[in-house]
Protein backbone atom coordinates (compact mmCIF):
# COMPACT_ATOMS: atom_id res chain seq x y z
CA UNK A 1 0.00 0.00 0.00
CA UNK A 2 2.79 2.43 0.84
CA UNK A 3 2.62 5.87 2.40
CA UNK A 4 3.87 9.41 2.03
CA UNK A 5 6.73 10.56 4.25
CA UNK A 6 7.35 14.31 3.98
CA UNK A 7 5.97 14.27 0.46
CA UNK A 8 8.02 11.27 -0.68
CA UNK A 9 6.42 7.93 -1.53
CA UNK A 10 7.56 4.90 0.46
CA UNK A 11 6.22 1.62 -0.90
CA UNK A 12 5.51 -1.48 1.13
CA UNK A 13 2.58 -3.22 2.79
CA UNK A 14 2.25 -2.19 6.42
CA UNK A 15 -1.03 -3.59 7.65
CA UNK A 16 -0.96 -6.40 10.19
CA UNK A 17 2.56 -5.59 11.39
CA UNK A 18 1.65 -5.01 15.04
CA UNK A 19 3.18 -7.35 17.60
CA UNK A 20 -0.19 -9.00 18.30
CA UNK A 21 -0.89 -9.49 14.59
CA UNK A 22 -3.95 -7.22 14.69
CA UNK A 23 -4.99 -4.81 11.95
CA UNK A 24 -4.97 -1.16 13.02
CA UNK A 25 -6.72 1.35 10.78
CA UNK A 26 -5.04 4.73 10.45
CA UNK A 27 -6.95 7.94 11.09
CA UNK A 28 -7.85 10.36 8.32
CA UNK A 29 -5.92 13.61 8.10
CA UNK A 30 -8.27 16.06 6.35
CA UNK A 31 -11.36 16.95 8.34
CA UNK A 32 -12.74 20.20 6.89
CA UNK A 33 -16.44 20.62 6.11
CA UNK A 34 -18.46 22.03 3.26
CA UNK A 35 -21.24 24.14 4.77
CA UNK A 36 -24.00 26.17 3.10
CA UNK A 37 -22.26 29.51 3.74
CA UNK A 38 -18.66 28.39 4.18
CA UNK A 39 -18.68 28.74 7.96
CA UNK A 40 -16.42 26.29 9.81
CA UNK A 41 -17.88 22.88 10.48
CA UNK A 42 -17.34 20.63 13.50
CA UNK A 43 -13.63 20.30 12.66
CA UNK A 44 -11.03 21.88 10.42
CA UNK A 45 -11.21 25.35 8.94
CA UNK A 46 -13.91 27.33 7.20
CA UNK A 47 -14.07 28.73 3.70
CA UNK A 48 -15.65 25.75 1.94
CA UNK A 49 -19.04 27.03 0.87
CA UNK A 50 -21.53 24.81 -0.95
CA UNK A 51 -21.33 25.84 -4.60
CA UNK A 52 -22.15 24.10 -7.87
CA UNK A 53 -19.18 22.77 -9.86
CA UNK A 54 -16.64 23.69 -7.17
CA UNK A 55 -15.98 20.24 -5.71
CA UNK A 56 -14.63 16.99 -7.07
CA UNK A 57 -14.68 13.47 -5.65
CA UNK A 58 -11.89 10.95 -6.07
CA UNK A 59 -13.07 7.39 -5.41
CA UNK A 60 -12.48 3.72 -5.94
CA UNK A 61 -15.49 1.66 -6.95
CA UNK A 62 -13.95 -1.18 -4.94
CA UNK A 63 -13.65 0.71 -1.65
CA UNK A 64 -16.65 0.49 0.72
CA UNK A 65 -15.74 3.83 2.35
CA UNK A 66 -15.67 5.60 -1.01
CA UNK A 67 -18.85 3.77 -2.02
CA UNK A 68 -20.72 5.55 0.79
CA UNK A 69 -19.98 8.90 -0.80
CA UNK A 70 -21.09 7.78 -4.26
CA UNK A 71 -24.39 6.59 -2.80
CA UNK A 72 -25.02 9.91 -1.07
CA UNK A 73 -24.03 11.83 -4.20
CA UNK A 74 -26.70 9.83 -6.01
CA UNK A 75 -29.38 10.00 -3.29
CA UNK A 76 -29.01 13.74 -2.84
CA UNK A 77 -28.99 14.66 -6.52
CA UNK A 78 -25.42 15.98 -6.52
CA UNK A 79 -24.19 14.38 -9.72
CA UNK A 80 -24.36 17.61 -11.72
CA UNK A 81 -22.73 19.59 -8.91
CA UNK A 82 -19.84 17.33 -7.88
CA UNK A 83 -17.63 15.71 -10.52
CA UNK A 84 -15.96 12.32 -9.98
CA UNK A 85 -12.82 10.45 -10.94
CA UNK A 86 -12.37 6.72 -10.38
CA UNK A 87 -9.02 5.04 -9.73
CA UNK A 88 -7.91 1.71 -11.15
CA UNK A 89 -8.97 -1.22 -8.89
CA UNK A 90 -5.41 -2.49 -8.44
CA UNK A 91 -3.62 -0.99 -5.45
CA UNK A 92 -0.02 -2.20 -5.69
CA UNK A 93 3.42 -0.69 -5.06
CA UNK A 94 2.32 2.75 -6.21
CA UNK A 95 -0.94 2.69 -4.25
CA UNK A 96 -4.07 3.91 -6.03
CA UNK A 97 -3.34 4.91 -9.62
CA UNK A 98 -5.16 6.72 -12.42
CA UNK A 99 -4.38 4.00 -14.95
CA UNK A 100 -7.35 3.77 -17.32
CA UNK A 101 -6.71 0.17 -18.34
CA UNK A 102 -9.72 -1.23 -16.45
CA UNK A 103 -13.27 -0.47 -17.60
CA UNK A 104 -14.76 2.29 -15.45
CA UNK A 105 -11.44 3.78 -14.38
CA UNK A 106 -11.46 7.39 -15.53
CA UNK A 107 -7.97 8.75 -14.99
CA UNK A 108 -7.45 12.14 -13.35
CA UNK A 109 -9.45 14.57 -15.48
CA UNK A 110 -8.51 17.60 -13.36
CA UNK A 111 -4.71 17.48 -13.52
CA UNK A 112 -3.72 14.41 -15.53
CA UNK A 113 -1.73 12.98 -12.62
CA UNK A 114 -0.67 9.31 -12.70
CA UNK A 115 -1.13 8.52 -9.01
CA UNK A 116 -3.59 9.33 -6.24
CA UNK A 117 -0.64 10.34 -4.08
CA UNK A 118 -0.02 13.24 -6.48
CA UNK A 119 -3.33 14.76 -5.39
CA UNK A 120 -2.25 14.60 -1.74
CA UNK A 121 1.10 16.19 -2.64
CA UNK A 122 -0.67 18.93 -4.62
CA UNK A 123 -2.61 19.76 -1.47
CA UNK A 124 0.50 19.57 0.72
CA UNK A 125 4.00 19.15 -0.72
CA UNK A 126 5.14 17.66 2.60
CA UNK A 127 2.20 15.32 3.05
CA UNK A 128 2.52 12.36 5.43
CA UNK A 129 0.47 9.21 5.85
CA UNK A 130 -1.51 6.73 3.79
CA UNK A 131 -3.10 7.79 0.51
CA UNK A 132 -6.72 6.80 0.84
CA UNK A 133 -10.01 7.33 -0.94
CA UNK A 134 -12.48 8.94 -0.93
CA UNK A 135 -11.00 12.40 -1.32
CA UNK A 136 -13.27 15.42 -1.54
CA UNK A 137 -11.34 18.07 -3.48
CA UNK A 138 -11.91 21.82 -3.75
CA UNK A 139 -11.18 22.87 -7.34
CA UNK A 140 -11.20 26.54 -6.38
CA UNK A 141 -8.66 26.39 -3.55
CA UNK A 142 -6.92 23.32 -5.00
CA UNK A 143 -6.82 21.44 -1.76
CA UNK A 144 -8.42 18.50 0.03
CA UNK A 145 -11.57 19.31 1.95
CA UNK A 146 -11.89 15.89 3.56
CA UNK A 147 -10.85 12.27 3.22
CA UNK A 148 -13.17 11.04 6.00
CA UNK A 149 -16.11 9.24 4.40
CA UNK A 150 -18.40 9.39 7.43
CA UNK A 151 -18.16 13.19 7.39
CA UNK A 152 -18.37 13.57 3.61
CA UNK A 153 -21.74 11.79 3.58
CA UNK A 154 -23.03 14.18 6.22
CA UNK A 155 -21.91 17.14 4.14
CA UNK A 156 -23.68 15.67 1.12
CA UNK A 157 -26.74 14.99 3.28
CA UNK A 158 -27.48 18.67 3.89
CA UNK A 159 -24.90 21.23 2.74
CA UNK A 160 -26.20 21.52 -0.82
CA UNK A 161 -29.94 21.38 -0.06
CA UNK A 162 -30.36 25.08 -0.79
CA UNK A 163 -28.96 24.56 -4.29
CA UNK A 164 -30.60 21.26 -5.24
CA UNK A 165 -33.87 21.57 -3.34
CA UNK A 166 -33.40 17.95 -2.28
CA UNK A 167 -34.15 17.94 1.45
CA UNK A 168 -34.17 14.17 1.99
CA UNK A 169 -32.53 13.74 5.39
CA UNK A 170 -30.60 10.60 6.25
CA UNK A 171 -29.33 11.97 9.55
CA UNK A 172 -32.50 13.39 11.12
CA UNK A 173 -31.91 15.28 14.32
CA UNK A 174 -34.48 13.38 16.38
CA UNK A 175 -32.79 10.04 15.59
CA UNK A 176 -29.14 11.04 15.98
CA UNK A 177 -28.77 9.79 19.52
CA UNK A 178 -30.14 6.42 18.41
CA UNK A 179 -28.10 6.27 15.21
CA UNK A 180 -24.71 6.90 16.82
CA UNK A 181 -24.38 3.70 18.92
CA UNK A 182 -25.64 1.61 16.00
CA UNK A 183 -23.11 3.25 13.69
CA UNK A 184 -20.34 2.64 16.22
CA UNK A 185 -21.05 -1.05 16.67
CA UNK A 186 -21.42 -1.61 12.93
CA UNK A 187 -18.22 0.29 12.19
CA UNK A 188 -16.12 -1.47 14.81
CA UNK A 189 -17.32 -5.03 14.31
CA UNK A 190 -18.69 -5.16 10.74
CA UNK A 191 -17.37 -2.39 8.44
CA UNK A 192 -13.91 -2.53 9.98
CA UNK A 193 -14.39 -5.99 11.49
CA UNK A 194 -14.03 -7.74 8.13
CA UNK A 195 -10.67 -6.00 7.66
CA UNK A 196 -9.53 -6.92 11.16
CA UNK A 197 -10.31 -10.55 10.38
CA UNK A 198 -8.88 -10.48 6.86
CA UNK A 199 -5.60 -8.76 7.70
CA UNK A 200 -4.95 -10.58 10.98
CA UNK A 201 -1.58 -12.32 11.05
CA UNK A 202 -2.12 -14.38 14.20
CA UNK A 203 -4.87 -16.78 15.18
CA UNK A 204 -5.67 -14.79 18.30
CA UNK A 205 -6.08 -11.54 16.33
CA UNK A 206 -8.34 -13.30 13.83
CA UNK A 207 -10.48 -14.87 16.57
CA UNK A 208 -10.78 -11.51 18.32
CA UNK A 209 -12.20 -10.01 15.14
CA UNK A 210 -14.33 -12.75 13.62
CA UNK A 211 -16.39 -13.59 16.71
CA UNK A 212 -17.65 -9.99 17.24
CA UNK A 213 -18.32 -9.73 13.48
CA UNK A 214 -20.74 -12.64 13.48
CA UNK A 215 -22.21 -11.65 16.83
CA UNK A 216 -23.12 -8.35 15.20
CA UNK A 217 -24.49 -9.99 12.06
CA UNK A 218 -26.70 -12.16 14.30
CA UNK A 219 -27.79 -9.01 16.15
CA UNK A 220 -28.60 -7.25 12.88
CA UNK A 221 -30.54 -10.25 11.59
CA UNK A 222 -32.70 -10.17 14.70
CA UNK A 223 -33.09 -6.38 14.62
CA UNK A 224 -34.27 -6.48 11.01
CA UNK A 225 -36.85 -9.17 11.74
CA UNK A 226 -39.22 -6.50 13.05
CA UNK A 227 -37.87 -3.33 11.46
CA UNK A 228 -37.72 -2.50 7.78
CA UNK A 229 -34.58 -0.42 8.36
CA UNK A 230 -32.17 -0.15 11.26
CA UNK A 231 -34.05 2.77 12.81
CA UNK A 232 -37.54 1.54 11.97
CA UNK A 233 -39.58 2.62 8.96
CA UNK A 234 -37.20 5.45 7.98
CA UNK A 235 -33.98 4.76 6.09
CA UNK A 236 -30.96 6.60 7.52
CA UNK A 237 -27.21 6.89 7.07
CA UNK A 238 -26.82 3.86 9.34
CA UNK A 239 -28.39 1.68 6.66
CA UNK A 240 -26.17 2.99 3.88
CA UNK A 241 -23.04 2.65 6.01
CA UNK A 242 -23.91 -1.00 6.60
CA UNK A 243 -24.96 -1.68 3.00
CA UNK A 244 -21.53 -1.12 1.48
CA UNK A 245 -20.13 -3.96 3.59
CA UNK A 246 -23.08 -6.29 3.07
CA UNK A 247 -23.03 -5.95 -0.72
CA UNK A 248 -19.33 -6.99 -0.77
CA UNK A 249 -19.56 -9.70 1.87
CA UNK A 250 -20.30 -12.89 -0.03
CA UNK A 251 -18.10 -11.96 -3.00
CA UNK A 252 -14.94 -10.99 -1.13
CA UNK A 253 -15.12 -10.95 2.67
CA UNK A 254 -16.53 -14.46 3.09
CA UNK A 255 -13.65 -16.15 1.27
CA UNK A 256 -10.81 -13.68 0.81
CA UNK A 257 -11.01 -12.33 4.38
CA UNK A 258 -11.90 -15.71 5.95
CA UNK A 259 -15.24 -14.40 7.28
CA UNK A 260 -16.75 -17.77 6.44
CA UNK A 261 -18.92 -18.77 9.39
CA UNK A 262 -21.89 -17.77 7.28
CA UNK A 263 -22.78 -15.80 4.15
CA UNK A 264 -25.21 -12.91 3.95
CA UNK A 265 -27.49 -15.10 1.82
CA UNK A 266 -27.73 -17.40 4.86
CA UNK A 267 -29.44 -14.61 6.85
CA UNK A 268 -33.00 -14.23 5.50
CA UNK A 269 -33.57 -10.72 6.86
CA UNK A 270 -30.11 -9.33 6.09
CA UNK A 271 -30.15 -10.76 2.58
CA UNK A 272 -33.60 -9.34 1.79
CA UNK A 273 -32.56 -6.00 3.32
CA UNK A 274 -29.39 -5.95 1.19
CA UNK A 275 -31.48 -6.56 -1.94
CA UNK A 276 -33.89 -3.78 -1.01
CA UNK A 277 -31.09 -1.24 -0.57
CA UNK A 278 -29.45 -2.39 -3.80
CA UNK A 279 -32.78 -1.80 -5.57
CA UNK A 280 -33.23 1.71 -4.11
CA UNK A 281 -33.45 4.14 -7.07
CA UNK A 282 -29.98 4.81 -8.44
CA UNK A 283 -28.03 2.74 -5.93
CA UNK A 284 -27.32 -0.21 -8.21
CA UNK A 285 -25.55 2.25 -10.52
CA UNK A 286 -22.91 2.72 -7.79
CA UNK A 287 -22.11 -1.00 -7.40
CA UNK A 288 -19.27 -2.31 -9.58
CA UNK A 289 -18.66 -5.91 -8.60
CA UNK A 290 -15.88 -6.32 -11.16
CA UNK A 291 -13.87 -3.55 -9.48
CA UNK A 292 -14.66 -5.01 -6.06
CA UNK A 293 -13.53 -8.55 -6.81
CA UNK A 294 -10.50 -7.44 -8.79
CA UNK A 295 -9.25 -5.03 -6.14
CA UNK A 296 -9.41 -7.33 -3.15
CA UNK A 297 -8.15 -10.48 -4.78
CA UNK A 298 -5.43 -8.88 -6.89
CA UNK A 299 -4.16 -6.12 -4.61
CA UNK A 300 -3.76 -8.05 -1.35
CA UNK A 301 -0.84 -10.31 -2.18
CA UNK A 302 -0.21 -10.98 1.51
CA UNK A 303 -3.66 -12.59 1.61
CA UNK A 304 -3.81 -13.99 -1.94
CA UNK A 305 -0.17 -14.33 -3.07
CA UNK A 306 -0.97 -15.89 -6.47
CA UNK A 307 -3.51 -13.14 -7.26
CA UNK A 308 -6.08 -15.61 -8.57
CA UNK A 309 -9.44 -13.92 -9.14
CA UNK A 310 -12.22 -16.37 -8.18
CA UNK A 311 -15.38 -16.68 -10.24
CA UNK A 312 -17.40 -15.56 -7.22
CA UNK A 313 -20.92 -16.53 -6.11
CA UNK A 314 -24.01 -15.98 -8.24
CA UNK A 315 -25.98 -13.34 -6.37
CA UNK A 316 -29.34 -12.03 -7.56
CA UNK A 317 -29.53 -8.59 -5.97
CA UNK A 318 -32.55 -7.87 -8.16
CA UNK A 319 -34.74 -10.61 -6.72
CA UNK A 320 -37.90 -9.43 -4.90
CA UNK A 321 -37.08 -8.50 -1.31
CA UNK A 322 -40.54 -8.57 0.27
CA UNK A 323 -39.71 -6.11 3.05
CA UNK A 324 -42.46 -3.58 2.35
CA UNK A 325 -44.76 -5.15 4.94
CA UNK A 326 -42.50 -4.37 7.89
CA UNK A 327 -43.59 -1.47 10.09
CA UNK A 328 -41.52 0.49 12.60
CA UNK A 329 -40.83 -1.35 15.81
Amino acid sequence: MGRLVDGEWKSGWEYGKDADGAFKRTTTAYRNWITPDGAPGPSGEGGFAAEAARYHLYVSYACPWAHRTLIFRKLKGLEDLITVNVVHPDMLEDGWTFDTGFAGSTGDTLYGKPFMRDIYIKADSGANGHVTVPVLWDKQRETIVSNESSEIIRMFNSAFDGITGNTDDYWPEHLRDDIEPVNQRIYDTVNNGVYKAGFATTQSAYDAAVDPLFDSLDWLEERLAGKRYLMGDRITEADWRLFTTLVRFDTVYHGHFKCNRARIVDYPNLWAYTRELFQWPGVSDTVFMDHISRHYHYSHDTVNPHRIIPTGPRLDFGAPHGRGHLAAA
